[in-house]
């Protein structure tokens, strides 16, 4: 489990291929403290084993149905990624409970400067919207953010200075791929209210509790 509260920005040092995997070699340092092999690390949002540690960064091989799911298989040498080791006890929830389980991707499709804040415009399928609600959490690119507008065919966020500094996403333009995940909660709210074919709102939410 994760917070969606980037530690460090990496750098992939080297990507080998196979036919439909990935390895990759991450340049880090911070998250490397009291990190071992078999430690998970989420990478873009993406929750991956450290397979081994190396002089100054660390390697994770990508599977299949990670790489259909999310945009690690389109990285390079030099690119930069969001990194976030995996909650512990003593951790505080700074940002929502993050699985590190990429539901899909979604498309820049406009940014926007506001005085001090970014708003990030991204358009994404259907099946991602449906779980999705304004003042909600998503998470972009490992980086927990809250849902200002929501329709049937984007969602908008404002990154702030701070999270601007120290992740990615003050690097991003239009047309870039994002990996996305929703909250979890609404996926297990939807399932318990046996609610599958309606998606979820605000109004539904208020009046059963939440």
């Amino acid at each position: 489990m994760f917070t969606g509260i980037i530690e460090e920005i990496g750098k992939i040092k080297s990507i080998t291929r196979s036919s439909r995997s990935v390895a990759l070699e991450i340049q880090a340092k911070k998250v490397l403290e009291d990190t071992k092999a078999g430690d998970s690390i989420a990478t873009n949002g993406v929750c991956l084993t450290v397979t081994s540690l190396t002089g100054g960064g660390f390697r994770a091989d990508v599977m299949p149905e990670t790489m259909r799911r999310s945009n690690l298989g389109t990285l390079k040498p030099g690119d930069r990624v969001n990194l976030e080791r995996a909650l512990c006890l003593s951790s505080r929830l700074g940002g929502h409970i993050v699985a590190g389980h990429v539901d899909g991707t979604g498309r820049i499709t406009d940014i926007q400067r506001d005085d001090i804040a970014v708003w990030i415009t991204i358009s994404a399928d259907a099946q991602l919207l449906r779980y999705m609600i304004e003042k909600g959490s998503i998470t972009v690119d490992g980086v927990s953010l809250t849902i200002a507008y929501v329709d049937e065919a984007v969602f908008r966020v404002s990154v702030i200075p701070h999270t601007q500094e120290e992740t990615t996403l003050t690097g991003k333009h239009t047309g870039d791929i994002v990996n996305l995940e929703n909250d979890m909660i609404a996926r297990y709210v939807e399932k318990l209210m046996g609610k599958e074919n309606k998606g979820l709102s605000l109004e539904f939410l208020q009046a059963n509790g939440f």
